[in-house]
């Protein structure tokens, strides 16, 4: 299953991959090592960019007690930080990094009312830049949970995303593991709660969307 936010990359990438076939297999006839090599280099570029926008289905444990990870990835920063945008005080961060192998869809971590939703322009510094969650094109949502309050996620392009898509609007009621947008090429989702939440994972464990529970009240 692959994300709707592909379509037309993959369809344009459909195209130029019969175009090359085609080409090399007029063009290249005669030449048979060059015409595989042109064959597999279609064939490497079609599997790539469908596995970027592969969507897996995955049922998330609905639940108002936990927090789930929005995204695939690698846990890269758990610290207190002073967040200036919304908060305007400290909150305890935590830091997906998604490398371009990972799957790209970003979910509602938890359930809620959408209470602020924002898009930023900007650079494209590495995902894991100390600046890059200020500085980066980002979108940053606050999503209002009955048991944990309210809880920040902000969408952080890299140096290969070029395009942020956030489905979240203020006023919306969000459901866990629904589908909150999507990243494209590279990216990091930092996760802003409450000082003292309790976090169940640790530092460079493998996060999964959907699946990995980032905090748990009982």
């Amino acid at each position: 299953m692959f994300h709707k936010e592909g379509s037309k990359i993959i369809l344009i990438t459909l195209l130029l991959v019969v175009g090359i076939i085609f080409s090399a297999d007029y063009f290249l006839k005669d030449i048979s090592w060059l015409r595989t090599v042109a064959f597999l280099f279609a064939l490497v570029i079609l599997v790539l960019v469908l596995q970027f926008f592969r969507n897996p289905t995955r049922v998330a444990d609905n639940s108002d007690n936990h927090i789930l990870a929005p995204v695939d990835g690698k846990v890269v920063v758990i610290e207190e930080v002073y967040e200036p945008e919304y908060f305007k005080d400290k909150r305890l961060m935590v830091s997906i990094f998604m490398s371009p192998i990972n799957v790209h869809v970003t979910r509602y971590c938890v359930n809620g009312i959408v209470k602020y939703s924002k898009y930023h322009p900007g650079k494209y510094l590495v995902a894991w830049h100390p600046k890059a969650s200020e500085e980066n094109e980002r979108t940053t949502v606050v999503i209002n949970n009955r048991i944990y309050g309210e809880i920040m996620y902000r969408q952080i392009a890299g140096a290969l995303a070029r395009r942020i898509v956030n489905y979240a609007q203020e006023g919306m009621r969000v459901v866990q593991g629904k589908d909150a947008g999507f990243i494209k090429f590279g990216s990091r989702v930092d996760i802003y709660l409450p000082l003292g939440t309790e976090i169940n994972v640790k530092l460079g464990e493998k996060a999964i969307g959907n699946k990995t529970v980032i905090s748990k009240k009982a």
